[in-house]
């Protein structure tokens, strides 16, 4: 079963792609096909999943790898992303994740959003010691039900993804003066940019 794997047994790529509202079916329909047969054609793909943005302006991928290497050898080879509008791609491990608890199963229909940050390496270690300690915080929402800090092996990102269980009052942690900390943590380390999603499918090796 696709999880979060906190961990780090697995490895994990997070690809974002570039959409219009009135082509991101099409283009989750062209990814749920490749990955599908990414995870049965190449090695070390352990699973895979397809996520699309709420706002129609994303779609994303989220590979498990089982090492470094794997991830370098698909980069090498692949094609299968040369005709969507790729915007992003790196590798990660998962640095922060709470609650312990939580259940990280990837399934369809999940909700979470995907907090980018981008840095530059050096600003990386600073970045990942305030974000251990931001699920304090952050999980005082009603909604919120986990949070899980991923590091780009390059220095040059790190991602939250967080899941939800349901997005009606997503923006009392946009306006709430208690998750002001969550708003401003990350300034004058990284750009920042958030977008809601659903998870629209899970692949998995057989």
């Amino acid at each position: 079963m696709a999880a979060i794997c906190k961990t780090n047994e697995l490895l994990t790529s997070i690809d974002l792609f570039k959409t219009a509202s009135k082509d991101q079916q099409d283009t989750i329909a062209q990814l749920s096909n490749y990955v599908s047969r990414l995870t049965k054609t190449q090695s070390g793909c352990v699973s895979g999943s397809i996520h699309r943005s709420i706002d129609g302006e994303r779609a994303m991928c989220y590979l498990q790898w089982q090492k470094e290497q794997y991830y370098t050898d698909f980069n090498k080879s692949q094609s299968g992303y040369k005709e969507l509008d790729l915007l992003d791609t790196h590798l990660y491990e998962v640095a922060v994740s709470k609650p312990d608890d939580a259940d990280l199963t990837i399934q369809p229909g999940r909700l979470l959003h995907l907090g980018e940050f981008r840095l530059l390496p050096e600003n990386q270690p600073r970045l990942i010691a305030l974000e251990a300690e931001i699920p304090e915080i952050s999980l005082q929402h009603p909604d919120l039900l986990s949070v899980n800090f991923h590091r780009s092996l390059d220095g040059t990102r790190t991602m939250n993804y967080g899941f939800w269980s349901n997005f009606d009052r997503f923006d009392l942690l946009l306006k709430e003066e208690r998750f002001k900390p969550v708003r401003d943590y990350w300034q004058g380390l990284a750009e920042n940019e958030f977008h809601l999603y659903e998870v629209a499918g899970v692949f998995e090796q057989r």
